[in-house]
């Protein structure tokens, strides 16, 4: 499960909040848990030391609902901490996200938790980014005037991107929370958002080489979020260009003075967060930040030998797919989920992800009786019809029910490997070669039919090898067949277009011989007085006045060659 798994408060009276602290004096109860008084709990660095404490939540639990000593800053971190263990929808929340939530219901106490955000939230916790988002979006919505005293909190400017670099925690929790706050409030507020000092804060942290990665990373995410409202796009479109007509006075190819041109180009391959910003640069160049004279990627790429995609026709409508269909992220608050083009009947198959980022994603196996459901957080392995691997969580999903594994938890660069035994009813998940014991239960309800699929928590991306090229640990004990290998792709299948060429193709489709009003039937009617055509015999029938003059129809005229509409 997916953001959705990560509760979050739902209204609850002072009382219902506080019944079931009352079998134990709250002092006690803390230092028989923990072993350490209260008084010293309230300092942070006692309370950080105590963290791992095997029921993850009581402390603040405790804490949040007889003190008001604890400050924001420590309830973000606690938040941090057992948001992680949390894997049922029907969990309840533990007591910090309450006080949260109840904190933020003032506007200084809003800008407070933002504020505790920008400075807490740690540049290597892997959740950090996707809970700082969880938390924005179920606090209490922002008004136009919260959102600019938080800008005016922060003060952002080229000047301050310049200073900040040897800040990278603040700056890179500031490009993720205006990006939050964009894809949250888009139009009005979102366009108020965007000030000349805004836009060269954010440009100035795309230069990669002398700004840290993830602010970079998170600054790219921003001005993509941004540009959801179209007067926003404009503004950054026409700043983009600036820098290509700078170029051009000085005698430089013009697309290559675009910054967003100059990640794309980056040599990413040891470096993973570099890696994520080469493929959100190539993403936003293709679908969002158009350049005209750069050609799109998918025209670039060599798809012959490839046979088996991330299927463009079987993904959730926020997942970005790479052009040659290989590598799949997700920036959106919501769980994305894909399928492989590739459809399994019988047999022994494997296939290898190799993870960018070490958040939760849940990959593994799917089928066709699969139902994913983005924004409530269900993904693979929450039916009964899939199985999944967790790397972050450390659990193995199906059915919605988790069980945990001993591989460590993964880190960027790990390479999972998913095996499926068709002959023998059994499912290997492995990593970087080392598999687990095989799992069966899956087959209890279906035995063919499979996909290799993946779900995606937010600021996610994988990678995936379906056989296109050597695998990095092939199963020893097995003789598997891959994807590529077996697989076959029509020219539509293996091409993945940007948006704005699905858009045109779709202007192409509605644009021929079809019914101006279904346009599902051939065009094949001609109303009579007036001559007009554009019909089908079915929409025909139904009208009794043409809807382009609106002049009676005495009778419907089919015609034997429908002519095409440009």
């Amino acid at each position: 499960m997916g953001n959705a798994c990560l509760p979050m408060p739902r209204i609850r009276s002072r009382q219902q909040r506080r019944g079931g602290d009352q079998c134990m004096h709250p002092r006690n109860a803390i230092q028989a848990t923990t072993g350490l008084p209260l008084d010293q709990l309230l300092d942070g660095d006692s309370l950080r030391r105590s963290s791992t404490d095997a029921q993850p939540w009581v402390i603040f639990n405790l804490l949040a609902s007889r003190s008001r000593h604890v400050s924001e800053d420590q309830m973000i971190l606690e938040a941090l901490r057992v948001i992680r263990t949390l894997v049922d929808n029907d969990q309840e929340p533990p007591e910090v996200l309450y006080r949260i939530h109840e904190i933020a219901g003032s506007e200084t106490g809003w800008l407070s938790i933002m504020q505790a955000l920008v400075n807490c939230v740690p540049l290597d916790d892997s959740l950090g980014p996707a809970v700082t988002e969880l938390i924005v979006d179920n606090c209490p919505l922002p008004s136009k005037q919260d959102i600019q005293n938080f800008l005016a909190h922060v003060r952002l400017s080229r000047h301050i991107a310049l200073a900040g670099r040897q800040h990278p925690l603040r700056h890179r929790n500031i490009c993720l929370m205006v990006g939050c706050f964009a894809a949250k409030l888009p139009g009005q507020i979102a366009a108020s958002m965007m000030t000349e000092n805004l836009l060269e804060y954010l440009i100035c942290n795309l230069d990669v080489e002398e700004t840290h990665p993830q602010v970079t990373l998170f600054s790219l995410i921003a001005l993509e979020k941004l540009a959801q409202t179209g007067e926003n796009k404009k503004i950054i479109m026409t700043r983009l260009r600036q820098f290509e007509e700078e170029a051009y006075l000085d005698g430089m190819e013009m697309p290559m003075a675009n910054p967003l041109v100059l990640l794309e180009r980056l040599n990413s391959q040891e470096n993973f967060f570099k890696r994520q910003i080469q493929f959100c640069a190539q993403w936003a160049l293709d679908n969002v930040f158009v350049v005209p004279k750069r050609p799109f990627t998918y025209e670039n790429i060599d798809m012959s030998r490839i046979n088996a995609i991330l299927s463009h026709s079987e993904v959730s409508e926020n997942l970005k797919i790479s052009a040659d269909g290989l590598t799949a992220r997700n920036d959106s608050n919501s769980f994305e989920s894909v399928k492989c083009s590739f459809l399994i009947e019988s047999g022994v198959w494997y296939y290898e992800a190799t993870v960018n980022t070490t958040g939760v994603m849940q990959i593994g196996w799917a089928t066709k009786g699969s139902k994913f459901m983005n924004h409530d957080g269900f993904g693979v392995g929450d039916d009964e019809f899939s199985i999944a691997y967790d790397g972050c969580r450390q659990l193995i999903w199906h059915s919605a029910q988790c069980d945990h594994h001993f591989h460590p938890s993964w880190r960027a660069g790990d390479v999972l490997g998913c095996l499926l035994d068709l002959d023998r009813c059994k499912v290997t998940f492995s990593l970087n070669g080392a598999p687990l014991r095989p799992y069966s239960q899956i087959f209890k309800r279906v035995r063919t039919g499979f996909f290799a699929a993946a779900s995606f928590m937010t600021y996610q991306q994988c990678e995936f090898n379906f056989g296109q090229k050597p695998f990095r640990f092939p199963p020893r004990d097995h003789e598997f067949q891959s994807f590529n290998a077996s697989g076959s792709l029509t020219q539509e299948q293996r091409t993945v277009l940007p948006r704005p060429k699905r858009m045109d193709a779709r202007k192409l489709t509605v644009a021929l011989d079809c019914c101006t009003l279904c346009c599902d039937e051939k065009a094949n009617v001609q109303l009579e007085p007036c001559h007009h055509q554009g019909f089908c015999r079915k929409c025909a029938d139904m009208l009794e006045i043409c809807p382009m003059c609106r002049r009676g129809i005495h009778s419907r005229m089919p015609l034997k060659f429908v002519s095409v509409r440009g």
